[in-house]
């Protein structure tokens, strides 16, 4: 028996309803987007994968409406130790001092099931997104103006969803990437580990910081948690069985060989291959793929779901932007266009820390840790992690001008009623025009302005004195600690065109330039019309 969802088209659908799959649908819901989300599990799963994230995927959450959950369900991430093989360090992550220029912590910690759980439940409260749990992928097809996919849910009966984009969040094994017959390039890393969750009945037993054991007998990872929530990652070594390993009695012993248990009880242990590999194709007309589907990082840069969180906040406003005909079609090329070189390079950096953390041959550690050792004493070595996540290089972008691909920062500021709160909650997701000071935001000429509005785009003017307001469609707010004075003053720029999801398009020192930018901005939107 089949039956079709009415006989409605939807704007879009997803395959997966993991976190990406989840904050993805949340974005376009939110958007007033029609959604239709299908996923082969009927629960979440209820134990902990991912554990870190940072402050760019921190503002996503809080771009759905979930930064007040978040801010009661994270802990700081507060740096890492490596330790050489004599157990002093060789090199080190510090956490970011404040302020921060996102307006979140840069690196914390948090437990992925509770952060899916609120996910869902903001879905569950949304008009504009229908949820099919229990329903695998058997088919998709795709022709001019619509993808059809046929799922089955698990009573037998086949399920039929049309959309005009279908979009693959369902993991490493992804059945939307092989009806494409997309492959994945492997970028050579290919790792057996041991990932062991437990929870402390003692949380001050241990320090607040991660360590990095690059000991070539036996290397690993520790990563506190929130709350009592403690993590090790153990490194596999040649000829040992995934299987044999990862028996219980041998995660006991091998835990062992890192701390004293008796405070510890063990909620979950696995083995994993930790891979990097790269989709060769994110797109095929209407149908596009993010998240584990398209990409696979080793964990030693914590950004694998952090990669999966910023494809999701770059293609939800580019297709709400198409589907509302304010962009041609050919903006959704510019999603692979983005966000395939930045990932590249986190894997690089992830892999690159990988081969330092798990270095098996003694007499090349003994190397690594004099020169890593040299590094850090002299100054050369970077100890602020987040600096290992890259801009944005192409794309949309003005390539050219000053911050093009940068993160836009957010400060906290006073809302028109009074209120401290961080800038993006006073924001729509849109595209938005923001100075320093009410004179620059005359400089847009009547076309400029014209063409601002038909896009939706906001203005903004954050001071650091005076009233906050909103008037004549300019909102204007007193941040709280100069965090946007110094950073515009440090840039030498006067107005910064920023995008809905809050990369920067471009900045601009002068009128004509902020003209020429807004005319360049509204052109790419509308080419190949």
């Amino acid at each position: 028996m089949s039956m079709s969802v009415e006989n409605s088209v939807y704007d879009v659908a997803i395959v997966g309803l993991g976190p990406v799959g989840a904050i993805f649908a949340n974005l376009l819901a939110r958007d007033g987007l029609s959604v239709a989300i299908v996923e082969r599990a009927i629960d979440i799963y209820d134990k902990p994968r991912a554990i870190t994230l940072d402050h760019e995927a921190l503002r996503v959450f809080q771009a759905i409406g979930l930064g007040d959950v978040m801010e009661q369900a994270i802990a700081p991430h507060n740096g890492s130790h490596y330790l050489g093989v004599d157990g002093e360090i060789i090199k080190m992550f510090d956490p970011m001092p404040p302020p921060f220029p996102l307006g979140w912590t840069p690196n914390v910690t948090f437990v992925q099931p509770e952060a899916e759980q609120a996910l869902r439940d903001k879905l569950a409260g949304s008009a504009n997104a229908d949820v099919f749990l229990a329903a695998a992928g058997v088919s998709l097809r795709q022709d001019d103006g619509v993808v059809t996919l046929i799922a089955r849910r698990e009573s037998g009966e086949d399920l039929t969803i049309r959309a005009r984009y279908l979009v693959g969040c369902d993991g490493a094994n992804s059945f939307v990437r092989k009806q494409l017959g997309i492959g994945l390039e492997d970028l050579a890393f290919d790792e057996w580990w041991m990932v062991v969750d437990t929870l402390t009945s003692e949380p001050a037993k241990r320090p607040a910081k991660s360590f990095q054991y690059c000991w070539p007998s036996r290397p690993g990872t520790f990563v506190p948690g929130p709350r009592n929530l403690r993590r090790w990652e153990i490194k596999l070594l040649p000829g040992e069985d995934p299987e044999v390993t990862g028996a219980p009695d041998n995660v006991v012993k091998l835990l062992k060989g890192f701390t004293d248990i008796s405070d510890l009880t063990i909620w979950r242990s696995a083995v994993y291959r930790f891979h990097a590999l790269l989709g060769q194709r994110w797109r095929e007309r209407r149908v596009l793929l993010m998240g584990d589907a398209v990409h696979q990082t080793p964990p030693f840069l914590g950004q694998g779901l952090c990669a999966g969180i910023r494809d999701a906040v770059n293609l939800a406003w580019k297709l709400k932007l198409v589907l509302r005909g304010d962009a041609d079609d050919a903006l959704l090329d510019s999603y692979e266009i983005e966000r395939k070189p930045h990932v590249c390079a986190v894997v690089a950096s992830a892999k690159e820390f990988g081969t330092i953390i798990g270095e098996l041959d003694p007499a090349a550690a003994a190397e690594r840790d004099a020169r890593l050792r040299a590094d850090l004493k002299d100054g050369r070595a970077e100890t602020i992690r987040q600096k290992f996540i890259p801009d944005l290089v192409s794309g949309l972008i003005a390539q050219d001008a000053k911050l093009a691909g940068r993160l836009f920062v957010q400060p906290h500021v006073r809302a028109p009623n009074g209120g401290v709160c961080r800038l993006d909650d006073l924001l729509k997701p849109e595209f938005a025009i923001v100075t320093a000071a009410a004179e620059p935001m005359a400089w847009l000429s009547d076309a400029s302005r014209a063409g601002w509005q038909r896009l939706s785009g906001e203005r903004v003017v954050i001071a650091t004195s005076g009233e906050s307001t909103d008037v004549n469609g300019i909102l204007t707010v007193v941040e709280r600690d100069g965090l946007f004075a110094d950073w515009m003053r440090q840039n030498a720029v006067a107005a910064v065109i920023v995008r809905p999801d809050r990369y920067v398009f471009a900045a601009a020192e002068s009128a004509d330039e902020l003209n020429m930018l807004v005319q360049q901005l509204l052109q790419n939107l509308s080419a190949g019309r």
